[in-house]
């Protein structure tokens, strides 16, 4: 298993990136976050990365943090998910925002990617839901939040209400479960607008 590669980048391409090692030119593929994160490094470079083996080949996967690794794995692991939608999907989302999605079951921020269709979206939340709750290290505060609405029609109808707006399921539900959950529909909305807006 090859953990990381460092070296020279040479070449960027649209999904991909060329590091030169030890006189090798190694064709990694990667995400456009990663892409822009070592965009303006002329120096060397550090990727983490996941080497995948197949009949048709091996290929490099390469991410600038291990969260973001951590991410692609665990997306990849969903039975239909490949690697060019596990880095489509990660070129949208940083690995805590992926890991809100699939805590508020949020699916329609997977379908956004390219290649990823409603059924893979939800196959997604339905397999990593306990996964990503574990991986506590870079869900950050999202790990401590509760994102059920359950028996509260008040936050339901506050998520809704914010999502007619144009946010996410996963953005609403991430701001109103910051909020006292005894608040009325319009101090929820009214709160969860001004922490999104504050972000």
């Amino acid at each position: 298993m090859i953990y990381s590669i460092r070296g020279k980048i040479t070449h960027i391409g649209g999904d991909f990136v060329v590091i030169e090692c030890a006189g090798i030119g190694y064709m990694v593929n990667t995400t456009l976050t990663t892409i822009g994160d070592i965009r303006s490094n002329n120096d060397e470079t550090t990727l983490y990365t996941h080497l995948s083996v197949r009949e048709d080949g091996i290929s490099l996967f390469g991410f600038s943090t291990c969260d973001e690794l951590k991410a692609y794995e665990l997306l990849i692991s969903v039975s239909g998910v490949g690697p060019k939608a596990g880095l489509s999907i990660l070129s949208l989302l940083t690995p805590q925002s992926f890991a809100v999605a699939v805590a508020a079951g949020d699916a329609k921020a997977f379908t956004q990617a390219k290649g990823v269709g409603p059924k893979a979206a939800q196959r997604i939340i339905l397999e990593l839901k306990d996964k990503v709750t574990k991986e506590t290290e870079f869900l950050g505060e999202a790990s401590s939040l509760d994102f059920s609405t359950e028996g509260l029609p008040d936050a339901r109808e506050a998520v809704l209400a914010l999502t007619a707006l144009g946010y996410s399921q996963s953005e609403a539900a991430s701001a109103v479960a910051r909020l006292d959950k005894t608040l009325s529909v319009e101090e929820l909305i009214k709160g969860a607008l001004k922490a999104l807006a504050e972000r």
